[in-house]
């Protein structure tokens, strides 16, 4: 990394997003050029799928480098890359589990309360979380500060309950693309919404 990317490091961090894109272009082809998909899921992803999805991650991740280590840029970046792939794999890898909405009986039908149970690991119970009348809403306002392509997946395949294949068309991705933004998404939703035992907390 030579002296102008350093510097470029520096600005990203503190915001500005012309430096990042700076940054993406200089290491990311790389990166890009580096990572192995197997034959069993070209076709349902590649290289440059990982890479969307990376590059959008490293915006909203970025303010937490640390500037004094800008020589580490382009191997945080690299095991971001990596993470994404295995995400995608791993949820390709289970694609043929069913539709959330056909496990949202114990939610009474709720789609918001079956995933605010997923984001704590279950932790919550569907009598729980009947008792949060907070919890819907609570919901739907980390949704709102999420990128648009991560609330679009949640929206899409844990709300309405779409297959991957129509998320994906819907949103002109790969199905390997839709599950690196579900996880993603459902990182973020986990650090906005806090503890999960205040999630389902009720109010008396």
């Amino acid at each position: 990394m030579n002296a102008e990317q350093r510097e470029w490091v520096t600005l990203a961090v503190a915001g500005d997003k012309d430096a990042l894109g700076a940054l993406l272009e200089a290491f990311g082809p790389d990166i890009e050029a580096g990572l192995s998909i197997g034959p069993a899921w070209r076709g349902l992803l590649d290289a440059a799928d990982v890479m969307q999805v990376t590059y959008l991650e490293a915006f909203t991740q970025i303010g937490r480098f640390d500037a004094e280590r800008a020589e580490a840029f382009p191997h945080w970046l690299r095991r971001m890359a990596q993470n994404n792939l295995y995400d995608a794999i791993r949820g390709l890898e289970t694609r043929k589990n069913p539709s959330p909405r056909m496990q949202l009986d114990a939610y009474g039908g709720d789609s918001s309360l079956a995933l605010l149970d997923t984001l704590t690991g279950g932790t919550g119970t569907p009598s729980q979380a009947a008792r949060g009348a907070e919890a819907g809403q609570r919901l739907r306002d980390a949704l709102r500060i999420l990128p648009p392509d991560y609330a679009r997946t949640v929206e899409l395949y844990d709300l309405e309950g779409r297959r991957v294949e129509e998320v994906a068309a819907a949103m002109g991705r790969s199905t390997g693309a839709v599950y690196m933004l579900r996880m993603r998404a459902h990182g973020r939703l986990r650090e906005i919404l806090g503890d999960a035992s205040q999630i389902f907390e009720s109010r008396t």
